[in-house]
């Protein structure tokens, strides 16, 4: 586990210079919901530097195809973005492990049995964000309270709330089309 918070991280706050005007008022709220994942999934075990890197590319990217791409569909698409942005920093033999990320953190059922599975911690983490710590998957309250002090909420869940209100009124049939068993 990673004792200390990740305040920023390079790549992160990069995309989000190159990206900032299609997040617009939401940037604050995405930015945060992006650190405090990537610090819930590093306080699950101490991860490389690689797998930071890796887990910071998919944290970025992982809801961003709905400012991005214009969509509450968006795992396909985020993950797509993901992999164009790999491929133009030249990190290709990363893609099968970032798209696992992104494309698996809205399911419900485990993603893997290896708790310690990159993408398995990512799930979980998004699941103790997005439940707002309900859900702690055996990390300390007051790991996770210490996390959202450092990152608010900033209108994060209103947000999605708000999304989700959206989806149902427009396509009610699939109203969290996100969501994977």
């Amino acid at each position: 586990m990673t004792p200390d918070l990740i305040q920023r991280h390079p790549r992160i706050e990069a995309l989000f210079d190159a990206y900032s005007e299609r997040f617009g008022k939401d940037q604050t709220a995405y930015r945060n919901h992006i650190y405090r994942v990537v610090n819930l999934v590093a306080s699950q075990r101490a991860l490389s530097d690689e797998e930071l890197e890796q887990v910071a590319i998919a944290g970025f990217f992982h809801d961003a195809g709905i400012w991005l791409a214009g969509t509450f569909d968006y795992l396909e698409p985020s993950a797509r973005l993901a992999g164009h942005y790999l491929e133009e920093q030249g990190l290709l033999e990363w893609t099968p492990t970032v798209e696992a990320l992104i494309l698996n953190h809205h399911k419900v059922s485990r993603f893997s049995q290896d708790t310690l599975d990159l993408a398995e911690m990512f799930r979980r983490a998004d699941w103790i964000d997005v439940s707002l710590g309900l859900l702690r998957f055996g990390l300390p309250s007051a790991r996770i309270r210490r996390i959202r002090e450092a990152f608010p909420n900033a209108g994060f869940h209103t947000l999605l709330l708000k999304l989700s209100g959206q989806q149902l009124l427009s396509q009610p049939w699939r109203p969290l089309p996100m969501l994977r068993r």
